[in-house]
């Protein structure tokens, strides 16, 4: 039979395995997506280098700019990721709730918005950006979820 005590250190004990598994899995899905996201930058930096015609034509400016607004924003959201291990790390506090819906949607962030972008630019109609731009609204909202959860995992006496 458990006692309180028990429970608690065992519910501690979870935070912290919680906590670990949080941090290590935002630091990977961080660093490798840096490293995604920057080669694609250097891709298209070839692409201009290149003078390659379906990047680089008059009618492909609607391209040019939703595949650089993908490589930005998912450079972006990669050393976000990043920063969000770093803060779970600083944290006194274990693991809220908050924390894990934060996780959820700062990754959903991740691959909804540079993924709604690059789609765009990858089927154009007319100088126009594809159907893919319709994942940049709720890319942007996993955001502002994801962040809005992170302050409210910091905020004094939440848990």
């Amino acid at each position: 039979m458990r006692t309180a005590g028990a429970t608690a250190t065992s519910d501690r004990a979870d935070d912290v395995g919680l906590k670990s598994a949080l941090i290590a899995y935002h630091l990977r899905v961080g660093w490798w997506s840096l490293l995604v996201f920057l080669s694609a930058g250097l891709v298209l930096e070839s692409l201009h280098a290149f003078k390659i015609g379906f990047y680089l034509d008059v009618g492909m400016e609607s391209r040019r700019l939703m595949w650089t607004l993908a490589h930005s924003h998912g450079t972006l959201f990669a050393v976000l990721n990043i920063a969000f291990a770093a803060t779970l790390w600083m944290a006194e506090r274990e693991p809220a709730r908050s924390w894990v819906i934060a996780s959820r949607c700062l990754v959903a962030a991740l691959v909804l918005m540079p993924g709604g972008f690059f789609l765009a630019g990858l089927f154009i109609h007319g100088g126009d950006p594809g159907v893919g731009v319709l994942l940049v609204p709720l890319g942007g909202f996993a955001l502002l979820a994801g962040v809005l959860a992170v302050a409210l995992g910091l905020a004094p006496g939440r848990k």
